[in-house]
């Protein structure tokens, strides 16, 4: 059953490019809600929202990756996924978007590696380009993008959270 989503990916939007995360990451997409601001955080940490009883750390991709923030539109979503931090322990986090495609099949020879240079974030999140049509899907590894001491503060917020 596994193998049936290994090549789905959830495509969004954020600044006008198509980026993918695997589906097998994603647990749900959510509406935007304003989340409550945690003291004394990284400014990519929006603070953390209330999803059935459970305090979950939201995150701005835009700002992670060096992005001028925007304001909310009807289109924003939160995207709750799971991560995992360099020592392989899971963490829930949500991830905002300017806003949520679909769900999208790519196989092997649909995917390049990710380039070394000419991208506008941080090639160490990329995790390959997907084609599709004439268009590209940058596939994120999303683990990747916050390292370990990131995990940590998001580990933390999550924990503070859980009051709701």
């Amino acid at each position: 059953m596994a193998d049936q989503t290994d090549n789905q990916y959830l495509t969004f939007g954020i600044d006008g490019e198509t980026y993918a995360v695997p589906v097998g990451k994603v647990r749900e997409v959510l509406e935007y809600m304003k989340p409550t601001k945690l003291p004394k955080t990284a400014e990519y940490l929006k603070g953390i929202i209330n999803v059935r009883g459970s305090g979950i750390p939201v995150v701005d991709l835009r700002n992670r990756f060096g992005l001028p923030e925007i304001p909310v539109t009807k289109d924003t979503a939160v995207i709750v996924m799971e991560i995992a931090d360099a020592e392989g322990r899971s963490l829930v986090i949500g991830a905002l978007t300017d806003e949520v495609h679909e769900v999208v099949e790519m196989v092997d020879d649909q995917m390049e590696a990710a380039p070394r240079f000419g991208t506008r974030i941080d090639s160490a999140f990329i995790h390959a380009i997907g084609k599709r049509g004439d268009a590209f899907v940058i596939v994120l590894d999303i683990d990747k993008a916050f390292r370990v001491e990131e995990a940590a503060e998001l580990s933390r917020a999550a924990g503070t959270g859980s009051g709701g």
